[in-house]
């Protein structure tokens, strides 16, 4: 007699039946004639020994057998990750104190929206000062442009004009002192103390001469050149100038929301610090580990579906980036089977409009319907 021993034990790949029986023991009597003796086991109260035992041995050898088995199908995918947002870092432009912060956080702005604004006094006043060198440099450039006045020109005839008389007194003057010091009514050193006065009377005669000179033939192309770039220079660095002031002011680079806020006003970051931090508003994506044994066919441009808890719909997506590195332990690998597997960080862009107003950070699922066919 055959009796059924009801026992089910779920698999992690899926729910087998796992149907047990006993044999009816048959045994002679004293005579010889055959005769059967029941073992009880439809009964989970009045099992015998002999067949809870049998039945123990015979389920855990299928077991094992059946976890062997589904261990070694046992397929690696869905991969599963987070669900992310590309992040923009607004940068403290100088080391200036926060005077306003505009914004709070999660709150939503949109492209150009002011976040916060740095103190811009000093440069401020750097921008009025190289407004005015620029004004200088200008001037100096016309001035050139224009050439020298008459007035100018004027005067330096005078100049010539009285340094030539007073080149011929002091020639004059040192002929005298020779004739009296040869005569030996005057000392030697006045005769050197003549000559010293000639010879600075020359210097200044041609000095004038120079002078005019210079003022009669105007401006030299190599003068021109250097007023052009004097005005050239002082312009780009008024440009400079009024590109850290308008950076001062921190805006919104796109639409999105405000994820941190790390400095209060009053503060003064560093130079590049991050003063701010934003979630832009484009299509989200899964940042997932794709397991070893399909990384060969998970490329660029695969399609994708997506699912995350607490949301019957699935979502549309395409791989966008694949690494080149393996990891081995991704930081959300809680079972010892998946620590042990080679995996590679991907990112998996979901598509549609329904898809924007997920949240970012939340657990999801991916699995890829073409590597089935």
């Amino acid at each position: 007699m055959r009796c059924p021993a009801r026992e089910t034990r779920p698999r992690p790949c899926g729910y087998q039946r796992v149907t047990l029986t006993c044999v009816a023991s048959r045994q002679r009597d004293s005579g010889g004639m055959p005769f059967t003796r029941e073992n009880s086991c439809d009964s989970g109260l009045r099992r015998s020994g002999a067949c809870t035992n049998s039945i123990g041995r015979v389920w855990f050898l299928t077991a094992a057998l059946t976890a062997a088995g589904c261990d070694s199908t046992d397929s690696p995918l869905p991969a599963v990750g987070t669900l992310e947002r590309d992040r923009v870092e607004l940068v403290a432009e100088a080391n200036e104190p926060i005077v306003e912060i505009a914004v709070v956080e999660g709150q939503a702005v949109q492209e150009g929206q002011l976040v916060l604004r740095l103190d811009d006094a000093l440069h401020q006043a750097r921008l009025a000062a190289s407004v005015a060198a620029l004004e200088r440099a200008r001037q100096r450039l016309a001035e050139l442009v224009r050439g020298p006045r008459a007035e100018r020109i004027a005067e330096a005839e005078a100049r010539v004009e009285g340094a030539g008389e007073n080149l011929d007194a002091q020639r004059r003057e040192y002929d005298r002192v020779r004739a009296l010091v040869d005569d030996g009514l005057l000392s030697p050193s006045m005769l050197d103390t003549a000559f010293a006065r000639r010879e600075l009377a020359e210097a200044d005669f041609e000095g004038a001469e120079a002078r005019l000179q210079e003022y009669l033939e105007g401006t030299t192309p190599e003068e021109l050149a250097q007023a052009r770039a004097a005005v050239d220079e002082a312009t780009a660095t008024i440009d400079a100038l009024r590109i850290t002031v308008s950076r001062l002011a921190v805006h919104a680079p796109a639409a999105g929301t405000v994820e941190v806020l790390p400095y209060e006003p009053g503060e003064r970051p560093a130079a590049g610090a991050v003063v701010a931090t934003l979630l832009v508003d484009a299509a989200p994506y899964a940042r997932i580990y794709v397991p070893e044994p399909v990384r060969a066919r998970v490329t660029p441009g695969l399609a994708a579906v997506i699912r995350t808890d607490g949301i019957d719909t699935e979502f549309a997506g395409t791989v966008r980036f694949v690494s080149s590195e393996a990891a081995f332990t991704p930081y959300f690998a809680l079972t010892q089977r998946d620590r042990s597997r080679l995996s590679y960080l991907a990112e998996v862009t979901l598509t549609g409009e329904a898809a924007t107003g997920l949240p970012t950070g939340i657990p999801v699922e991916v699995d890829f319907p073409t590597l089935g066919e």
